[in-house]
């Protein structure tokens, strides 16, 4: 019986799983976004974001608790030089994962071939520059076909306006 086991073992003993997880965490926080399978992705996301949330502060303690996760003397000064300061206002969600498309049938990566596997993109949020810069371009001025009523600003500026033609 499983009663009440949330954790997926991934078909790996307890080792293998430990090992795994922390690779791919130091390869998540290296490279910002690696591919995985999406049963992965789901148990590196639970395993990786209290790791990043360490990284908010730092401190000494901090970095040794991280490590004895990672493993990775680098991974580790990554984490705590570029990642935790960019985060630090993030209050969750530091991972986004992204599943390649089902219905699209000519996309190669979509399921993996040799095993029929639900294959996915796993990254971390404010590292992604595409998405970024897309938002900071996409933002415009919300409009309306209603109109909207005139601010008291805009009303002081059309009466500026026609007090000066008034006076030429």
């Amino acid at each position: 019986m499983r009663h009440g086991d949330k954790i997926n073992n991934l078909k790996r003993t307890t080792a293998h799983r430990h090992a795994l997880m922390s690779n791919m965490a130091a390869s998540l926080i290296m490279n910002k976004r690696i591919n995985t399978t999406l049963a992965k992705a789901k148990a590196l996301r639970v395993y990786v974001e209290p790791i990043i949330t360490r990284s908010k502060t730092d401190s000494q303690h901090n970095r040794r608790q991280v490590f004895s996760y990672l493993q990775n003397k680098e991974a580790v000064t990554e984490l705590f030089k570029e990642v935790g300061p960019k985060v630090a206002t993030r209050p969750g969600g530091y991972t986004r994962i992204i599943r390649y498309s089902l219905t699209v049938s000519s996309s190669p990566t979509a399921k993996r071939r040799d095993d029929g596997a639900d294959m996915c993109l796993i990254e971390l949020v404010d590292f992604n520059d595409l998405l970024l810069n897309a938002k900071s371009e996409a933002r415009k001025p919300k409009t309306t076909r209603r109109g909207r009523a005139k601010t008291k600003k805009a009303d002081d500026t059309t009466s500026n306006t026609a007090e000066e033609s008034k006076s030429e």
